[in-house]
């Protein structure tokens, strides 16, 4: 008989000789089934429920164990059968309306929380395998694939400040390319309305991808995916996506090709684009305007765009269609970047030094006000301070590489040259060379 001592419950088992077993059949052979030796039966009923079986509601059997039941024992307080649990738990079945409210009771919870319980979250295999299929037959892709679509893009885009760009482009490559074919040839109407959406949104992620790996140098290949996306929002007439679209191009032009002038004008075409359909989309291209007035040296101007930038985001709220590109550290990210560029050093040390200690998780973002403010502080001749936020900047690129803070911290590591003689400085650049050959 195989063995079970790995599981203390089998212990009983575990020492029994087939002899023993014979005797006890001998001896129970009297009885009806349900009257023999109630150890022995749970013990076996408890084998039986260790052999693998499809379990997918597995929130379902965590509860079921937790309190103590075995599929049996389960099974005898419904007054059902045990292939009836066993079925529940596989979702091959579910408890019938009238069941639901007795299973809620032993289990301690509200009926709410029960639904949840038997929901069915798809496995990972399960999403891959409707994806394939769709890729097999891309006329009859449907508005579920689309979804699982949307959901895998958006862990990529998850992604994005805690890993290198260049690590997830072949994934987002893929995926919009996979997305371009399945538009093509989806049925019309809702289904073909949402992939083209979402092959917008796509070829906007692989821009920002492409640019923030070449370390904001790609300016070509990062406008082309945009354009696309462009022209996609435009034959959609969705203005959110041609909002964002926009802004990505302004940045572009403002933060690579240092051409303020063209980064001003496409900001502000990005805020008038998205004015009445987006209130956080309409709010960052103000952010950005009010920073491309900043480096033209405009002060008035790049104080009535951020008083505008504040009053839009105000009003932004969950059900708003950027929603998920703004966060509560993007005033004072951009205020901060602005304040440094008009030499208001103090004021922008003091949007910087309260943005930074507010941006856990967010790597990238925060690689780029750290490097924002070791040039501000630079500037007020703090050497120590710089000193530490430029090595806070340093180690929050190591394993990002973003390209917006790695240009920010050569920036303030040619700032430091007049001090290169101290040894700290020296550390400091060394650190940053060691950085660099990493990758």
């Amino acid at each position: 008989m195989r063995s079970v001592r790995a599981d203390p419950r089998n212990r009983s088992l575990s020492g029994e000789t087939r002899a023993e077993l014979g005797r006890r059949r001998r001896n129970d052979g009297a009885h009806p089934p349900s009257t023999r030796d109630n150890g022995v039966a749970r013990e076996l009923r408890t084998i039986g429920e260790r052999t693998p079986v499809a379990v997918k509601r597995h929130a379902l059997v965590r509860r079921r164990r937790a309190l103590g039941y075995t599929q049996e024992s389960l099974a005898e307080a419904l007054g059902v059968e045990r292939s009836t649990v066993r079925r529940w738990e596989s979702a091959e079945s579910s408890p019938l309306p009238f069941q639901r409210p007795r299973l809620a009771r032993l289990f301690r919870i509200s009926t709410e929380t029960l639904e949840d319980l038997l929901t069915v979250a798809p496995t990972a295999s399960s999403r891959a395998e409707r994806v394939s299929r769709a890729l097999r037959s891309p006329s009859a892709v449907d508005l579920v694939v689309a979804a699982e679509m949307r959901s895998e893009m958006g862990n990529l885009t998850g992604r994005y400040d805690t890993v290198p760009s260049a690590a997830l482009i072949a994934d987002a490559g893929q995926q919009l390319n996979q997305i371009a074919l399945l538009a093509d040839e989806a049925p019309a109407g809702r289904v073909q309305r949402e992939l083209r959406s979402l092959q917008a949104d796509a070829a906007t992620l692989m821009g920002q991808l492409v640019w923030d790996a070449s370390q904001r140098r790609d300016h070509e290949s990062a406008r082309a995916y945009y354009a696309q996306s462009l022209e996609l929002a435009r034959h959609l007439q969705d203005p959110a996506t041609e909002g964002h679209a926009l802004l990505r191009t302004c940045y572009i032009a403002l933060y690579g090709a240092n051409d303020h002038r063209q980064g001003l004008e496409l900001a502000l075409q990005a805020a008038r684009t998205t004015r009445k359909t987006s209130h956080a989309l309409s709010g960052l291209a103000l952010l950005h305007a009010a920073e491309a007035y900043a480096l033209l040296g405009e002060h008035s101007a790049c104080e009535r765009a951020l008083l505008g930038a504040e009053r839009h985001l105000e009003r932004s709220d969950g059900t708003d269609a950027g929603h998920e590109l703004f966060t509560p550290t993007h005033f004072g990210r951009l205020a901060g970047s602005c304040y440094l560029s008009l030499g208001n050093y103090d004021k922008a040390q003091q949007f910087l030094r309260d943005t930074a200690t507010r941006m856990a998780g967010r790597r990238k973002s925060r690689a780029i006000v750290l490097g924002n403010l070791a040039l501000t502080t630079i500037r007020q001749g703090d050497l120590d301070a710089a000193l530490a936020v430029f090595n806070e900047a340093v180690d929050e690129l190591q394993g990002t590489r973003g390209g917006g803070g790695m240009n920010l911290v050569f920036r303030a590591a040619r700032e430091l040259r007049p001090w290169r003689g101290e040894n700290a400085v020296q550390e400091a650049q060394d650190r940053l060379m060691a950085l660099m050959e990493a990758g």
